[in-house]
């Protein structure tokens, strides 16, 4: 009887070792890898047909959509410089995106506020990468 008790634990401990150990991590928040970069605002006159200046992109909001999600998982602002970074993500596919004024007054491309996300996409295949991308373009 005693056996039979033994070889139930070691199976049910070598199954849930197995499913422990098998299961891979989807791309979100948790692990040891990070997406930084930097965002710079063009400034134009209403029509968009006169530049008036360029600058870092200060407290603009900047969000992280991971793999073929279609909701963001994390929403931070840039600091005084535009620069922005999302750490502790898991590998896999992610975008990165922020909000531009839409320059070509497009009905079927802009939101009712007259915005367009401007977006970067990247994968993280190693677990403690550090990916940098290119700087968000946007107008202010």
């Amino acid at each position: 009887m005693k056996m039979n008790s033994v070889l139930k634990i070691f199976f049910l401990f070598a199954f849930a070792s197995l499913f422990f150990f098998s299961c891979k991590k989807q791309p979100g928040i948790g692990g040891d890898a990070t997406i930084n970069g930097n965002v710079h605002a063009q400034h134009f006159n209403t029509t968009f047909t006169q530049f008036i200046s360029e600058y870092p992109g200060a407290d603009v909001y900047v969000y992280l959509v991971p793999g073929n999600d279609i909701t963001y998982i994390k929403r931070i602002k840039t600091d005084y410089n535009g620069n922005y970074e999302f750490k502790f993500l898991y590998p896999g596919k992610y975008k990165v995106y922020a909000y531009s004024l839409d320059s070509s007054f497009s009905q079927h491309t802009s939101t009712s506020s007259g915005s367009i996300p401007v977006i970067d996409s990247t994968i993280i295949s190693g677990r403690k990468d550090v990916i940098t991308l290119d700087t968000i373009r946007i107008f202010n």
